[in-house]
């Protein structure tokens, strides 16, 4: 099982550079090429590790804890259904601020359902999915997503009033995420596993931004 989550006590990710249009954190990327580089002490220079040496370190990361595993487990049908309603602002005459937006979301968040998928991958195998939890419903339970009605509502508008409804869905969806990292991070094992909560908080800063452009469009039209 390929491993590169590091305590962050150990070292600091240096990027050499990224496509990811996203700013969801890459640092720590389970499966991802960035040198890992071991910070000198003061007066010291950094010093790039090995694979066997990261390896090493990879090994020492803590098991994820039952809220991280279900944060991902979670994030990735709440960011799926993101995608969903971002594709419908192609075929549904959206104006062009609002087509721009679901762009800027198709992108981000394919990239993080990778990042979540590779996550899930290179963690497993994971304990069985009680999905009990959200009594078999999704929407039941999760914050912020759109139900089958909703979903039909929205796909159903044309222009402006598509606009309208998908600005007011995805707003209240972006906020249901901020709840989902909230949850997250408020929980004692909540973030145990390093990388997970840097995604979290990557996903809480992007969808903030993104909230804020959003209600700013709205209130244009």
């Amino acid at each position: 099982m390929h491993r590169l989550l590091v305590p962050a006590a150990a070292v600091a990710v240096v990027l050499a550079g990224t496509g990811c249009t996203s700013s969801a954190p890459d640092e720590v990327s389970p499966t991802g090429t960035a040198p890992v580089v071991q910070l000198g002490a003061p007066g010291e220079t950094n010093r790039a590790l090995g694979p066997d040496e990261v390896q090493e370190l990879a090994d020492q990361t803590p098991e994820p804890s039952g809220s991280d595993i279900a944060f991902v487990r979670d994030m990735l049908p709440h960011h799926q259904q993101a995608l969903e309603i971002a594709a419908l602002a192609e075929s549904n005459g959206a104006g062009r601020d609002v087509r721009l937006l679901a762009e800027r979301m198709r992108v981000s968040q394919t990239d993080e359902v990778a990042q979540l998928e590779r996550w899930m991958d290179d963690r497993g195998p994971l304990p069985p999915d009680d999905r009990a939890r959200h009594g078999g419903n999704h929407a039941a339970l999760m914050p912020g997503m759109l139900t089958d009605a909703q979903m039909a509502a929205l796909a159903a508008a044309r222009g402006p009033e598509f606009d309208r409804l998908f600005l007011t869905s995805m707003i209240a969806h972006h906020q249901g995420a901020l709840t989902m990292v909230e949850d997250l991070l408020s929980r004692p094992d909540g973030g145990r596993d390093l990388w997970v909560g840097q995604f979290a908080r990557g996903v809480d800063g992007d969808q903030r931004i993104e909230i804020a452009r959003m209600w700013t469009v709205l209130q244009a039209l």
